[in-house]
């Protein structure tokens, strides 16, 4: 730094007062010029800091305030529900668990049987028709008189 910048930011009576008839050096010149940077910037934060207090109105401030304590309840008491409510559905969901295990073993059991049976009764058709061509109707009377569904489709 020359000596006209360091002149400028610092007045003779800061530089006398710092070190009393003894060289200056370079960092205790720097360290002054910093804490004066910092005293500047200080000063010009609380203006600014002063000037948005006087653009907002302390009464709508105030409103939004009580707005958001409003809200904060409301959310804690939503999430306090939300937090019973969980508890209650994983309570009801392992009374019923075993009873749902249960029931989908019974019926993926029902549901292989009645294939079985199916498959037999297939069979079974096969046979009757090779042996005796007329028992059953042809295709076109076949739909009319059967209007069950086809559980082999649903598949």
């Amino acid at each position: 730094m020359d000596k006209g910048r360091v002149d400028m930011y610092i007045t003779e009576q800061t530089v006398l007062g710092c070190v009393k008839n003894r060289l200056v050096s370079q960092s205790v010149i720097a360290s002054v010029m910093e804490q004066s940077e910092r005293e500047c910037i200080i000063a010009a934060s609380e203006e600014v800091s002063q000037q948005f207090k006087t653009l907002i109105n302390t009464d709508d401030l105030d409103k939004l305030k009580q707005l958001q304590h409003l809200i904060l309840g409301r959310l804690q008491d939503s999430n306090a529900v939300l937090s019973h409510f969980n508890e209650y559905s994983e309570q009801c969901f392992a009374e019923i668990s075993g009873d749902l295990s249960k029931n989908t073993r019974l019926l993926r059991s029902m549901k292989s049987d009645l294939d079985y049976i199916f498959q037999k009764l297939r069979s079974m058709k096969g046979k009757i028709l090779a042996t005796y061509p007329d028992a059953f109707p042809d295709g076109s009377t076949e739909k009319i008189l059967d209007q069950r569904p086809d559980l082999e489709k649903l598949q």
